[in-house]
């Protein structure tokens, strides 16, 4: 059975977390109409030497509760400041989730980011 890709979405925004040590959202998915694949960018450009930022990504594998995927943490000033999230193929009801922490700092940062999904279908 083929598959293509039926819709595209674009996500992009600035996220600003609202307090220290308070996980905030950068993307929070519904169930889809389909399957679907989801990649994208996180811009830490705006971190400074104090700063600590946590990024998490979660799933509901069960399409009901989303659990921990993966999760790494940034310290400092970034030389490569963009962080890459790769292509992850998601059931229709995996409510894809990524989110962002600071940690440390002096000053709440802006942090940019664009996803992209491609929700599948079969043909």
């Amino acid at each position: 059975m083929p598959v293509r890709i039926k819709e595209k979405q674009r996500l992009t925004g600035t996220v600003t977390p609202s307090a220290l040590n308070t996980e905030t959202d950068v993307i929070n998915l519904a169930d889809q109409s389909d399957d679907y694949i989801i990649e994208g960018y996180i811009d830490l450009a705006n971190m400074a030497s104090d700063d600590v930022v946590e990024l998490k990504a979660y799933i509901a594998v069960d399409g009901a509760n989303q659990r921990l995927l993966d999760k790494i943490t940034f310290s400092g000033a970034q030389e490569i400041p963009v962080v890459r999230i790769v292509a992850h193929t998601v059931p229709y009801n995996g409510k894809f989730r990524i989110t962002i922490t600071q940690k440390a700092g002096s000053t709440l940062r802006s942090f940019p980011y664009a996803f992209i999904v491609q929700i599948m279908e079969t043909i």
